[in-house]
């Protein structure tokens, strides 16, 4: 014979302690993330070309925004913008929106937020070109501000860096790709305030205030480790050298000291002769 014990919530909440946090609820945010997936089910079908860049940008431009708490990077999320419609969504490879908190979020709705991507930049492959260039119009109708586009490989944008912006009227006016002296390519982003370049078709930031490239941040960890080692190598160089120094300078005291003792023992040794001389004399004049 078997029974069976039924307790509705409010029996067990009666019943046993369950601490307030962790009170077995459905708050309506699980309900939205529900309604609004934050994930489609597929894997992120990237290559090692896209991949590289792709982790290269967004870490790079989260570290170098990472002190102001009102600028978000993120990147590969769903981006709803139309309430109640949850197939009104885009998931840029990498995107930055300026006037909104930076926190860790599933997806991001922009009735929400109050804000849509101010620039987006995305690393171009086969698998998704179709897609990003269905995406450019639904872009340019969102308003997003700045649009990039970066071709790793090569085979399909030319020139492979190209970038867009947005005018008053709401249109895309291409971006003029400029050539240094030293042969680099360069776009600039008003937004961001940084210039994308190209070095033997790499893509690199550039931060044109500070004169440096920006770092994700294994590349900053690794700058970090390898200024502490030349700091040490310099440290160790210093000790030596006041090392050396201060031998040298206890080399140059005791040849001091040595000296003084010998000029020592010569004046003694002048006056004993003084003596000597005197005493000669005097027996001298004594015999006579």
């Amino acid at each position: 014979m078997s029974s069976t014990l039924t307790l509705d919530r409010a029996e067990i909440e009666s019943t046993y302690f369950v601490p307030q946090p962790f009170r077995l609820v459905v708050p309506e945010r699980i309900e939205d993330e529900l309604f609004y997936p934050y994930t489609d089910g597929e894997p992120m079908a990237e290559s090692d070309f896209q991949y590289e860049f792709l982790v290269y940008v967004r870490d790079a431009l989260d570290a170098h925004f990472s002190r102001d708490p009102n600028i978000y990077v993120s990147g590969n999320m769903f981006i709803y913008y139309e309430e109640g419609n949850r197939n009104k969504k885009v998931a840029p490879d990498i995107f930055v929106i300026f006037g909104v908190p930076k926190y860790k979020r599933y997806s991001y709705k922009a009735w929400e937020e109050g804000k849509i991507p101010d620039v987006v930049i995305e690393i171009v492959s086969r698998s998704n070109w179709k897609k990003d260039k269905e995406n450019v119009n639904l872009y340019r109708r969102l308003g997003v501000k700045e649009y990039f586009q970066y071709d790793p490989t090569g085979g399909i944008l030319d020139p492979v860096l190209q970038g867009h912006w947005l005018d008053e009227d709401g249109t895309y006016q291409e971006m003029e790709l400029e050539i240094l002296p030293n042969g680099i390519q360069k776009l600039d982003s008003f937004l961001l305030n940084l210039e994308l370049r190209l070095e033997s078709g790499r893509l690199r930031l550039y931060d044109p205030k500070q004169k440096m490239y920006l770092f994700n941040y294994a590349e900053e960890q690794l700058e970090r480790l390898e200024a502490e080692a030349y700091a040490e190598k310099e440290r160790l160089e210093r000790l030596e050298a006041e090392a050396r120094a201060e031998e040298e300078q206890s080399r140059t005291e005791e040849e001091r000291l040595k000296r003084l003792e010998a000029e020592a023992r010569a004046e003694k040794a002048e006056a004993r002769l003084r003596e000597l001389e005197s005493e000669l004399k005097q027996q001298k004049d004594h015999q006579l």
